[in-house]
């Protein structure tokens, strides 16, 4: 009689390791589905890491030029350049405004990461007023020469419909300012 009572705990271990073994089995089977779900949900491309890299150095340049407009419209004697950076200033809050919404759509959060231009800001902040306006000028020609490259980069690395015509409504008007402030670059000298 002792013996039948060991025979059944017996057969209850080898049942229980052959539940035990069958269901680590399968979860090993539906784990590497899983691994890959979760692997394509967050693996990055070229071009997906193009157009985060767009975002956030975009975003960065208009922050830059918003700040030095913002400067310009106070400090500068110029009737002109006070205009042109009011210009300026709106058309960089605009295109901000269009980079936010589409960063945010795609689930790409902007943060001012690089922070090169602080110094071209104090720059403008110490300049005399003799000097400001040519300054500002140089700092504005080469921050829109460095923002139209990246909407031109863009424009041919991607083939994301919103980025694309997000470049073909604003790339026109930076030729157009960057145009303008040459001029007017040349008219102070």
């Amino acid at each position: 009689m002792k013996a039948i009572p060991s025979l059944k705990a017996a057969y209850f271990r080898v049942f229980f390791l052959f539940v035990l073994v069958l269901c680590a089995t399968s979860c090993r089977k539906i784990n590497p589905i899983e691994n890959n779900f979760k692997n394509q949900a967050f693996a990055k491309n070229d071009r997906e890491e193009t157009e985060v890299f767009f975002f956030i150095s975009t975003a960065n340049i208009s922050k830059s030029i918003i700040s030095k407009s913002q400067i310009a419209q106070k400090k500068s004697s110029d009737v002109i350049v006070q205009e042109l950076s009011k210009r300026i200033e709106v058309q960089e809050n605009q295109l901000l405004e269009e980079i936010n919404k589409m960063a945010t759509s795609k689930l790409i959060v902007i943060t001012e990461i690089n922070a090169t231009h602080k110094r071209d800001l104090y720059n403008l902040i110490d300049a005399s007023s003799n000097d400001f306006n040519n300054i500002y000028l140089d700092a504005m020609t080469e921050a829109i020469c460095d923002q139209i490259e990246l909407l031109e980069t863009i424009s041919r690395e991607t083939n994301d419909k919103e980025i694309l015509e997000l470049v073909l409504r604003f790339l026109p008007q930076q030729y157009r300012l960057l145009r303008e402030t040459e001029r007017i670059k040349k008219q102070n000298e």
